[in-house]
């Protein structure tokens, strides 16, 4: 054989061994060789049958990198192979992946047959598209959930957040959401579950499961009892399954994640085992830059869409927080779950008067739209100035005008709950997913005085205005039966 019919050689790559661990952040040593870039996946070769991947995210000399690791270090030693990647860490994107469970680095979790061997994968690590290829649209995203279509439409291709503190609703909202989006959105949905419970993610798949929605979906998941490294890289694993969808086969594809607050947390983590000294209430230096990277990879490009649906957590209930007012800064539309409505039993927990949306114009949703939006903002409003001198002096003491209004906001502020399929096991109620005109014709109503002398409670926890009447009804019936009964 001639030299030049050679096959070349594959270039070496790098080795290095373990020089020291710190939970889940791990010193190598790679002496002698031209050290890895930063982000470069690194894999460890020890006696557990599953691979460490580490990612390398400083230089701390000529011959040592610093690097995070994605799975539990447990059991690691010093002294151990370690070998260079050749590149960032690549997971399997594509029709592959659809209806499996994946974690961060791609492997599924679920139990199922192992991914094809021609899988196409994709770096984690990736530049969002350019300006000039990116498009925005106003097409209004409808949910059926008459107090977000009313009053915070969302936008296809946008960003949507939801932020709450504990026990409010924000799981269970997005869990509504994705029910309701796979019903009428024609395209790919994924599913990041960062820091979740295994309770959370197991329902969620078994969920998806039953209801046949799983085949159209992805999940990825980072769970709570997962190191920092996998809780802050299951976003991008996400995203990165996405882009695929949206830039090779052009297809919308409606990115869910809970939560995003989980991104920071783990990320913040991160940043202290590296060493950096902390920023404001002890977040990362890096808070801005790490938000900013994730959330201007979801973007539009012609012909198709990445919709992000993101819940996050308020610490404290503080909307103050840094990372919340990070986070928020990037957001189309911003949805706020209030604990004081949560307490009063209304559900979604929505605070009307706090939440907002860029599609609330009437250039986009029409001037009808507008202003029965901004005629209940407005009632709701004068409702809530008015609570103290309620609860000091009671409603008597208030002007007719005044009256008129608090009686139409109590019944709006009602009529604006709505049960949900997802409770329907906890709350024995069917759930509801009303259009949008139904929705507005059943506010316009309200506010013009069609059910002032109706009881409050037929308009708690309905769908349209037609199921409140209904219900008024059969109260009116079994009140005059009670009746009779007496006499």
């Amino acid at each position: 054989m001639r030299k030049h019919d050679a096959k070349p050689k594959p270039p070496t790559l790098p080795e290095g061994i373990v020089h020291a661990v710190r939970g889940a952040v791990v010193d190598v040593v790679f002496a002698g060789t031209e050290l890895p870039p930063i982000n470069t996946a690194l894999t460890v070769e020890w006696d557990v049958p599953t691979p460490l991947i580490l990612e390398v995210h400083s230089h701390l000399d000529l011959t040592t990198v610093r690097a995070v690791a994605f799975q539990s270090t447990a059991g690691l030693a010093r002294g151990v192979t370690v070998r260079s990647m050749d590149g960032p860490v690549a997971v399997p994107v594509g029709e592959a992946v659809l209806g499996r469970l994946l974690d961060v680095v791609g492997n599924p979790q679920d139990n199922g047959p192992a991914l094809p061997e021609d899988t196409p994968r994709r770096s984690i690590h990736a530049q969002p598209p350019p300006l000039s290829a990116q498009t925005r649209t106003t097409d209004v995203f409808e949910t059926g959930i008459k107090i977000i279509d009313l009053l915070t439409p969302l936008a296809q291709g946008g960003k949507a957040a939801m932020f709450g503190g504990a026990g409010v609703g924000k799981t269970v909202l997005v869990m509504e959401l994705i029910r309701a989006m796979v019903e009428k959105y024609e395209g790919i949905s994924v599913f990041a579950g960062i820091g979740e419970r295994s309770r959370e993610g197991h329902e969620l798949l078994t969920e998806m499961r039953d209801s046949g929605v799983l085949e159209r979906t992805v999940l990825v998941y980072g769970q709570m009892n997962e190191p920092p490294g996998a809780r802050w890289r299951a976003a991008l694993t996400a995203l990165t399954v996405s882009e695929y969808f949206r830039d090779q086969k052009h297809q919308n594809v409606l990115l869910l994640m809970d939560n995003v607050f989980r991104f920071v947390q783990a990320g913040a983590e991160v940043s202290s085992l590296l060493g950096r000294l902390p920023s404001r209430v002890g977040y990362q230096p890096t808070l801005a830059t790490e938000v900013a990277g994730l959330q201007e990879r979801i973007a539009s490009v012609a012909g198709s869409a990445v919709t992000a649906i993101q819940a996050v957590y308020v610490p404290a209930d503080d909307f103050t927080d840094p990372a919340v007012t990070t986070i928020s800064s990037h957001m189309d539309c911003v949805i706020v779950l209030s604990r004081a409505q949560a307490a009063e039993g209304f559900y979604p927990a929505i605070d009307p008067l706090a939440s907002s949306s860029m599609l609330l114009d009437p250039l986009v949703v029409g001037e009808a739209h507008y202003q029965t939006a901004e005629a209940v903002r407005q009632a709701l409003a004068r409702f809530r100035e008015l609570t103290d001198i309620i609860s000091l002096l009671g409603v008597e003491e208030l002007g007719a005008a005044d009256r008129l209004v608090v009686k139409r906001a109590r019944r709006l502020q009602r009529f604006l709950t709505q049960p949900f399929m997802v409770t329907e096991a906890f709350t024995g109620i069917s759930g509801a997913s009303v259009p949008l005109a139904d929705t507005l014709a059943g506010c316009r109503a309200i506010l013009d005085g069609t059910t002032d002398d109706w009881s409050e409670s037929s308009l708690y926890m309905v769908g349209t205005l037609e199921d409140a009447r209904k219900k008024e009804a059969t109260a009116k019936k079994s009140d005059s039966s009670d009746k009779e009964a007496v006499a």
